[in-house]
């Protein structure tokens, strides 16, 4: 708290710094409570209808509880793919402010270095620090396991900063005052195969002195230490991860890439599961429908729970599989509940 009104006196505006630190946190908690807030909504909403004797009304004119929430179910289905948009287009965008504390939201984005090996150039990432918001690598060491004549086996600078591929180059690090090897400026540029990975000044003379481009597809997000930022990456960011050949990904971030693939219609059929609840032929109190809603979504997330246990460790199941199968599971039985809604 501290931290905040001691930057809302630099800034002059409190309230702008309370919206930039905690806005986010708001889109969080409604894209990890969106789908059950709006079960929860369903059911006060029918059990309102049925305390007022309007629900009765209607089904006495013979029109079925199916056709009655009809409505309700493709709004919640809106809610559902409001969350998917949420998610994929807002959230990553705000994973900084997500994954770091209130003096860092507006101070520089230092975190620490993860160790990563580009399996494609036989080299190991490493650096002192690493600033997430503009993408450079403090004091960087690299080091080299691949035969690069002339390198030895460390390439340490002062910075390395990534750059997009262009006309000059392919995607990478640009390294600025090359400590070692010294005498980077005589060294030629060496590869692998028919692949030039380290370029240097003395053929490419974009390059100034001093400074050494390694060319690589393991981008700065790649090396950070926060889990919760890749949680929070985009299904595209992910997609983009697994297919990177340069790394190694864990059974647990492919599961997590088909649980982002399959959320959209998990949560969709939890609403289904709540139908039974919401019908209510024996006219039970309003309480217990909430009750028996919240053991529900206990059992829903019990299953997720165990799939993704089973798939993160790549023994019982495979990761694909281990996502998929709670939508195995509920999607069945959802449709079931959904045929009966119909017919009562």
């Amino acid at each position: 708290m501290e931290d905040l009104l001691r930057q809302g006196q630099q800034q002059g505006n409190l309230v702008t710094v309370f919206m930039r630190c905690y806005g986010p946190y708001v889109l969080l908690l409604f894209d990890m409570t969106g789908a059950i807030i709006t079960l929860m909504a369903f059911l006060f909403t029918v059990g309102w209808l049925r305390r007022t004797g309007e629900l009765t009304a209607i089904l006495s004119a013979g029109i079925s509880h199916g056709r009655i929430f009809q409505p309700i179910i493709y709004a919640s289905l809106a809610i559902i793919l409001v969350q998917l948009a949420n998610r994929e287009l807002v959230l990553p965008n705000y994973r900084d402010s997500l994954s770091f504390k209130a003096k860092k939201v507006f101070a520089d984005g230092e975190e620490p270095v993860s160790l990563k090996k580009d399996y494609m150039n036989q080299v190991y990432l490493d650096g002192e620090g690493i600033d997430v918001k503009i993408n450079l690598i403090h004091r960087p060491s690299f080091r080299l396991d691949g035969d690069y004549p002339g390198f030895g086996e460390l390439l340490v600078a002062d910075t390395a900063q990534w750059l997009e591929a262009d006309a000059k180059h392919d995607a990478g690090y640009l390294l600025n005052d090359v400590e070692f090897p010294v005498s980077i400026d005589e060294l030629g540029s060496v590869g692998l195969e028919d692949r030039v990975i380290l370029l240097t000044p003395k053929d490419f003379s974009w390059l100034k002195k001093g400074q050494c481009f390694f060319t690589t597809t393991v981008h700065p997000e790649l090396l950070r230490t926060n889990k919760e930022a890749k949680s929070r990456a985009s299904l595209a960011d992910l997609i983009s991860r697994m297919r990177n050949p340069a790394i190694f990904n864990p059974p647990s971030l492919e599961v997590m890439l088909h649980e982002r693939m399959v959320r959209v219609p998990l949560d969709f059929g939890l609403i289904l599961l709540g139908l039974p609840i919401v019908i209510n032929r024996h006219g039970r109190a309003l309480f217990f429908m909430v009750g028996a809603a919240m053991f529900t979504v206990l059992g829903f997330f019990v299953v997720k729970t165990i799939g993704t246990t089973l798939g993160s460790n790549g023994i019982w199941l495979s990761p694909s599989m281990a996502a998929w199968l709670p939508l195995i599971i509920v999607a069945p039985i959802a449709y079931v509940r959904y045929r009966e809604s119909q017919l009562v």
